[in-house]
């Protein structure tokens, strides 16, 4: 945190924003009818749950990544009949309270959660050891990762999840900018306050004095980089201190907090192939705006 406030480029890492009331705001922001990915990809899930127990067997687990509030989770449990299911998540409240649903909803599942930064190493729960492996990381929170950090996290996964493993994934397609402007920077603000929650959270967590009225947020398309960024901008010069650490900040700079990468279907198989996953099969939406991908971890080869 304090290394990226003080780099050449200010940024923060997008986990930040996911505490407790962060991982509430996103849950609202899933709801806005503006912010089409969460939509969309549910449609999407529902529409392949009885073409997916073709393609993935029962009686395996189920590890999701980021589990959130577990919405699109049902559709998945439903359509395959898995053994186990274990949401990861960096928020351990929000993680405890999602568990708990699917519980009541499946009191035959054995469900172990577990508390960690998925981009992080950590293990898996014991109970799931002798099971095959589905990867379940909807929402494309891959965009989330530049591409380096997203192949990355993607051979994480291979190696967590075993040889002969399953990774269903979720990824955005490029579109319109408009409409992904508008999908970040929504009307309602709850985007807005998402992004800015991040100062309170700065301010509790880590003795901030960051003033809440010296930022405002602010969602950007980079072209070049095929991504939407979202930026805290200070609305005047600002000084402040983090954890007894002095920063400073001009009129227009900003901290840099969040990406959401944008994929076209070559390129979301080729950075799928790079991070040691091979795709099997491949959905999406009649207006071509999010995909949805199966594919395996195969073993490694020894030519090409």
């Amino acid at each position: 945190m304090l290394a990226g406030l003080a780099a050449p480029i200010p940024a923060v890492p997008a986990r930040w924003l996911y505490d407790h009331r962060g991982s509430e705001l996103f849950d609202e922001i899933t709801r806005l009818d503006s912010y089409y990915p969460t939509a969309t990809e549910t449609k999407l899930l529902a529409e392949i749950a009885p073409e997916l127990c073709n393609h993935i067997p029962s009686g395996l687990a189920v590890i999701e990544f980021g589990s959130g509030s577990s919405t699109k989770t049902p559709l998945l449990l439903d359509a395959i009949k898995p053994a186990a299911y274990v949401p990861v998540d960096i928020s351990g409240d929000y993680l405890e309270s999602s568990a708990a649903e699917i519980r009541a909803r499946y009191p035959q599942l054995p469900v172990h959660p577990v508390a960690a930064d998925f981009g992080k190493p950590f293990d898996l729960p014991r109970e799931v050891a002798s099971l095959p492996r589905l990867g379940f990381f909807p929402g494309s929170t891959i965009g989330n990762f530049v591409p380096r950090s997203a192949t990355d996290l993607l051979r994480h996964f291979r190696i967590l999840l075993g040889t002969g493993s399953l990774l269903l994934i979720g990824m955005d397609r490029i579109k319109p900018v408009e409409r992904l402007l508008a999908a970040y920077d929504e009307p309602e603000g709850v985007t807005a306050q998402f992004n800015l929650n991040l100062i309170q959270r700065i301010n509790r967590e880590l003795d901030g004095t960051i003033p809440g009225d010296s930022f405002r947020h602010e969602a950007r398309w980079n072209d070049i980089l095929s991504r939407i960024e979202m930026h805290l901008v200070a609305t005047r010069d600002v000084e402040f201190s983090v954890a007894g650490k002095p920063f400073s900040f001009a009129a227009g700079s900003s901290i840099h907090t969040e990406n959401s990468h944008k994929y076209e279907q070559r390129g979301a198989r080729l950075l799928l192939l790079a991070g040691g996953w091979t795709p099997i099969a491949e959905w999406t939406d009649p207006d071509g705006d999010f995909s949805i991908i199966l594919a395996q971890s195969q073993p490694d080869r020894f030519a090409p």
